[in-house]
C-alpha cells in the first residue's frame, strides 16, 4: 500500500487523525498518494493487508493442537461410556449411538451440525452487505428448514425405525435406480458442505495467522478423522456438545463487548448513531477512480460508505432491503438442501429417542437461530459502526468477524476467533465424515458389494471411509482454492446444484402415492433445469457477449432464480407424475425391509413406541414446526416493516433508535437463555451417565473388576427368581463375558432399562386394573 506514517495530510485543517465529517477511526487512516501524486488523506485500503495478527506457530498450534487434545479427550470419553456406562460399541452403534440419544444432547448436536464456518463468517458479511436485514434472513432463512425436518424425524421413528441412512429408506420405498440418483445427490451435498468448511476455516486461518491457506484446508479436516474413527456417532456427538459450548461462550463474550463494554460503542444507542453516521448522504465518499475536485480520496473500492443501494433511506437499520430479502430467499431455498439432502441429519434424527427426535429439532433451530442472528448483530454490523476498512473481497472470505474481534481484542480476539471457528469446522466435519461412512457402508458396500456383511464388515468399512473422507476433504480444500471459489460464492450456489433433491426426499416418508419415476425425473431435470438456467441468465445480462465468470454468476439474481428453478421444478414434476400415477404404497412394509445386523433396538419405555404417542407427536412437531417458520419468515418480517413510522427523526420503514434498541434486547436476551440451555439441559439430562462415571473414577477400580466375577455369579440368581428381568439376553449380547473389561458396566446398563421396562409394565397394568375396578 502506498499508505505512509500517520502525518501530513491526516492532521492539516486542524484534522485529528481523520478528515472532517468521517465517522470512523483515525487509526485506520493515513496518507495516501494519488494519481496525481498529491498526499491525501485516506482510509487504509484493507483491514488485514496481508498482515496477520497471530504468528504462524499459533495457527498450527490451534488446528494441530485442538485437533491432538479432542482426539484424546473425545476418545477418554468413549472408552468411559464403556467402562463404567456399559456401552457395546458394535456397528450398530457406532452409526447410530444406539437410537436413545436423549432431547438436549441432539438439540446440541443439531445445533453444531448446522453451524458451519459460512454461520459464522457469512451471516456477518450479509450484515455487512444489507445491515440489520442480513444478520435476520441468515438466521431465519436456515432455522425453519431445522424447525420442519422435525416432521421428518418422527417420521423416521414411525415408519422406517430400523434404517441406518435415509437412502435405505429410499431403496425400500423406490427401489435400485431411485436409490442410486439420490446417493448421488446426498454425496453431492457433503462434498459442498465439505467445501464450505475448509473454505472458510482455511481463509480465517490463513489470514488471521499467516498460515499457508493450503496447510490449513488439509489439516483441519484430517486432525478430526482420530475421534472420529475411534467412537462413531457417539464420539461425534460428545464432541459436538463441547463445541457448541465454546462456541456459545465465545458468542457471549463477542455480543456483551459491542453492546455493554466497548469504550467506542458498548450500547445499543451509540452503535445506532454510528450507523446512522456511516450512511449518511452528505458524507464525502471519493475513490481513487472518481476523486474529490481536490484529488480528495476518503475510501477504495470495495469499501463500503455512505447510502446503501436498495435499502429504505439508504440505511443499514431497515429491513426494507432489496438485497436483504433477496438473499433471504436463496438462504431458505438453498439450505432445505443441505438439511433435508444431508445424511448427517438424518442420523441424527434416528440416534434420537423417538421423544427427543421431535423436541430436539425444535429446541435445536430455535437455539441455533441466535448465533448468526446475535454474533452478525454485534460482529457485522459493529464493523460497519466502526467503519472498519474492510473491503468486499476480504467480506467475501468471511475476515468481518475477525476484523470486529481484532479491533476490540487484538491477538487475544482473532484467537478466539479462530478456535470459535475451529470449534464449527470440526463439529460438523466429524459429522460429515460419519455420515459419509454409513452411506458407503449401507448403500455402497451391504447394497451392492457385500449383502452379507456382518457387523464387523460394516464397522471395518465405516472406520476406512472416515479416514478416506477426511484425506478426501484436505485436497478438495487444495482444489478449491486453486479453482478460486470464494465462502459466498459456494454458500448461494449450494440450492442450484442440491435442491432438486428436496421435494422428493420430503414426500418418501410423508405421501403414500409419491412415486418412484417422478422422484428420479424431478430430481435430475431439477438440475439441470437450475444449471441452464443460471448460466442462460447471467450470459443475459453480460454486456458485449462476455462469457459468464465467477464473478458475474455470483450475483443476487442469477442465484434466485436459478435457486428457485431447482426446488420448484423438482417438486412440480414430481406431484405431477405422482398425481397420473399414485404408487399407494404401504408404510408397515418399509421397517420389515430394513435389516439390522448385531445389535437390536433399544429397551425404551412402551410408551415411547406407542403408534398412538408417535401419531400425537408427529401432530405436535407438525403445529409448533410451521408454527414457527411461518412467524419467522412471514410474520416477523411484516412486523418490522412499520419501524420508524411516526418518528420525526426516521422515514417511515426505517428503524428508530428505540426500535434498534428492542432489536438488539431480543437477540441479546435470546443468545444468553440459549447459551444457559445447550449447556446445561444435556449435563441435566445425562447425569445419571455422568454420575456412573465419576462414581466409577473416584472409587476402587480393582473392586469393580472382582465385582465382574459375583455378578455373573448373581445372573443365574436374579434371572431365576424374577424371570421378567432378560439377563439371559444380557449374558448372549455382543462382548458380554465376564473376560470382558466393561461386562459389569454392560450388565447394570442392561438391568437398570430392564428394570425401568418393568417397573413402567407394571405401573401401567395397574392403571388398567384401577380402570376396570372403577367400571
Amino acid at each position: 500500500s502506498p499508505a505512509c506514517a500517520m502525518a501530513g495530510a491526516c492532521f492539516a485543517n486542524d484534522w485529528a487523525g481523520i478528515p472532517d465529517g468521517q465517522p470512523g477511526l483515525a487509526k485506520y487512516y493515513g496518507d495516501y498518494v494519488n494519481a496525481a501524486g498529491n498526499t491525501v488523506c485516506a482510509k487504509d485500503t484493507s483491514f488485514f493487508g496481508g498482515d496477520p495478527v497471530l504468528s504462524e506457530g499459533v495457527g498450527y498450534a490451534i488446528v494441530m493442537g485442538f485437533g491432538i487434545f479432542f482426539s484424546l479427550f473425545t476418545s477418554g470419553l468413549v472408552y468411559l461410556d464403556q467402562r463404567y456406562v456399559g456401552t457395546n460399541i458394535s456397528s450398530e452403534f457406532f452409526n447410530t449411538a444406539g437410537r436413545s440419544v436423549k432431547t438436549g444432547l441432539t438439540a446440541a448436536v443439531i445445533v453444531s451440525q448446522w453451524t458451519w464456518a459460512a454461520t459464522l463468517l457469512q451471516s456477518s458479511n450479509v450484515a455487512f452487505q444489507y445491515g440489520v436485514s442480513g444478520p435476520f434472513w441468515y438466521a431465519s432463512g436456515a432455522t425453519i428448514q431445522v424447525l420442519l425436518f422435525g416432521i421428518l424425524a418422527i417420521e423416521v421413528k414411525r415408519k422406517a425405525y430400523t434404517a441406518h441412512t435415509i437412502c435405505e429408506i429410499i431403496d425400500v420405498r423406490w427401489g435400485k435406480w431411485a436409490h442410486m440418483v439420490f446417493l448421488y445427490f446426498c454425496f453431492l451435498t457433503n462434498i459442498i458442505v465439505s467445501s464450505m468448511l475448509v473454505l472458510g476455516g482455511a481463509s480465517t486461518v490463513n489470514a488471521l495467522t499467516g498460515m499457508d491457506v493450503k496447510i490449513a484446508g488439509f489439516l483441519i479436516p484430517v486432525f478430526v478423522i482420530p475421534y472420529t474413527m475411534a467412537g462413531g456417532l457417539k464420539a461425534t456427538f460428545l464432541a459436538s456438545y463441547l463445541h457448541t459450548a465454546i462456541i456459545f461462550v465465545v458468542l457471549c463474550i463477542f455480543v456483551f463487548t459491542v453492546y455493554a463494554s466497548d469504550e467506542t460503542l458498548g450500547s445499543a444507542d451509540n452503535v445506532y448513531k454510528h450507523l446512522q453516521a456511516v450512511a449518511a448522504s452528505e458524507r464525502s465518499c471519493f475513490t481513487a477512480a472518481a476523486p474529490g475536485p481536490n484529488g480528495e480520496i476518503v475510501f477504495h473500492d470495495g469499501q463500503n460508505c455512505g447510502p446503501v443501494t436498495d435499502n429504505r433511506g439508504g440505511s443499514y437499520l431497515t429491513m426494507l432491503s432489496q438485497g436483504g430479502l433477496i438473499f433471504g430467499i436463496i438462504n431458505v431455498v438453498g439450505n432445505f438442501g443441505t438439511v433435508f439432502v444431508d445424511q448427517s441429519y438424518w442420523q441424527s434424527a434416528i440416534a434420537a429417542k423417538p421423544s427427543s427426535s421431535t423436541k430436539g429439532y425444535l429446541l435445536g433451530g430455535l437455539v441455533w437461530f441466535t448465533i448468526p442472528f446475535a454474533l452478525a448483530t454485534a460482529m457485522g454490523l459493529a464493523t460497519l459502526a466502526l467503519d472498519l476498512p474492510v473491503t468486499q473481497d476480504e467480506a467475501d472470505s468471511g475476515l468481518v468477524p475477525p476484523a470486529a474481534a481484532v479491533h476490540f481484542y487484538g491477538k487475544g480476539g482473532a484467537a478466539l476467533v479462530t478456535i470459535m471457528l475451529f470449534m464449527a469446522i470440526t463439529s460438523t466435519g466429524s459429522a460429515e465424515q460419519i455420515a459419509v461412512s454409513s452411506l458407503v457402508s449401507y448403500d455402497i458396500y451391504r447394497k451392492y458389494i457385500n449383502p452379507d456383511a456382518t457387523g464387523e464388515d460394516i464397522l471395518k468399512w465405516s472406520r476406512v471411509t472416515i479416514c478416506a473422507f477426511g484425506i478426501f476433504m484436505g485436497v478438495l480444500s487444495i482444489i478449491l482454492e486453486e479453482i478460486g471459489l470464494t465462502l459466498g460464492f459456494v454458500y448461494l450456489m449450494m440450492g442450484i446444484f442440491i435442491g432438486s433433491a428436496v421435494g422428493p426426499i420430503a414426500l418418501v416418508l410423508t405421501w403414500k402415492d409419491a412415486n418412484a419415476v417422478g422422484a428420479i425425473t424431478g430430481a435430475i431435470s431439477g438440475q439441470v433445469l437450475a444449471i441452464i438456467v443460471w448460466l442462460s441468465y447471467t450470459a443475459g445480462e453480460e454486456i458485449d457477449g462476455d462469457p459468464p465468470t465467477v464473478d458475474t454468476l455470483g450475483k443476487n439474481y442469477p442465484m434466485l432464480v436459478a435457486n428457485l428453478t431447482a426446488i420448484l421444478s423438482s417438486l412440480g414434476i414430481h406431484i405431477i407424475l405422482s398425481w397420473c400415477y399414485p404408487q399407494n404404497y404401504d408404510f408397515d412394509n418399509m421397517a420389515r425391509g430394513i435389516r439390522m445386523l448385531d445389535d437390536k433396538l433399544p429397551d425404551l419405555d412402551p410408551e415411547e413406541l406407542d403408534p398412538k404417542t408417535l401419531l400425537a407427536a408427529r401432530r405436535w412437531v407438525t403445529r409448533w414446526g410451521v408454527g414457527f417458520s411461518v412467524f419467522m419468515v412471514i410474520v416477523w418480517p411484516c412486523l418490522s416493516l412499520p419501524a420508524g413510522c411516526g418518528s420525526d427523526s426516521v422515514e417511515c420503514g426505517v428503524f428508530s433508535e428505540g426500535y434498534f434498541t428492542l432489536w438488539v434486547t431480543v437477540a441479546v436476551v435470546w443468545g444468553l437463555l440459549a447459551t444457559i440451555v445447550i449447556v446445561g439441559l444435556p449435563l441435566y439430562e445425562s447425569w445419571d451417565m455422568i454420575s456412573s462415571v465419576l462414581y466409577g473414577l473416584i472409587s476402587n477400580d480393582d473392586i469393580h473388576m472382582r465385582l465382574d466375577d459375583i455378578e455373573k455369579k448373581l445372573d443365574d440368581l436374579v434371572m431365576f427368581t424374577n424371570p421378567k428381568y432378560d439377563l439371559a439376553a444380557v449374558k448372549k449380547a455382543p462382548g458380554a463375558s465376564a473376560s470382558d473389561a466393561h461386562f459389569r458396566g454392560k450388565l447394570l446398563a442392561r438391568l437398570k432399562d430392564s428394570m425401568a421396562v418393568a417397573s413402567k409394565t407394571e405401573k401401567a397394568k395397574g392403571t388398567e386394573l384401577a380402570k376396570n375396578s372403577q367400571i
